[in-house]
């Protein structure tokens, strides 16, 4: 299984310097190997709403926006639902203070390390730091040297 967090589906619906070769990458994929979790479609509204008090989107612009990556996650990703393990292995992790993690990428890597995921990816350089730091193959797949 190969996870991804949110940072790394973005692209995908809302144009960065990165979606083409985010886009791009997932095409070298296998498609029934791919798998989210549902913290990840809450960590996307999340976003969607921030940018629409910030000005940042129009709200008809990001009800789309949340409506493909919906459709996405439908038709592409296995969603895993965080179970209590998850949220108990992201606590622990939290208190690697070395780490720097944050709540939301702790759940991210504990639901991908208690699946013993093969790869997770990531855009977030802290989150790949820490998850690397604690024996998961954590990187930014698509772009070689960005983990550095």
């Amino acid at each position: 299984m190969r996870y991804f967090d949110t940072s790394f589906l973005v692209p995908l619906i809302l144009p960065e310097a990165t979606s083409e070769t985010i886009a791009g990458f997932f095409e070298t994929l296998p498609a029934d190997d791919l798998a989210v979790s549902h913290w990840a479609r809450t960590e996307f509204a999340s976003l969607l709403a921030r940018e629409v008090r910030m000005g940042g989107l129009e709200a008809g612009v990001a009800r789309d926006a949340g409506s493909q990556f919906e459709t996405m996650i439908r038709e592409s990703f296995v969603v895993l639902l965080p179970n209590r393990d998850d949220f108990d292995r992201a606590k622990d992790w939290l208190g690697h203070f070395e780490t720097d993690l944050r709540a939301g990428d702790a759940l991210h890597l504990a639901i991908a390390g208690n699946r013993s995921a093969e790869a997770i990816y990531s855009l977030d350089k802290l989150m790949i730091a820490a998850g690397k730091t604690l024996g998961l193959p954590a990187s930014a797949g698509a772009l070689p040297g960005y983990d550095d």
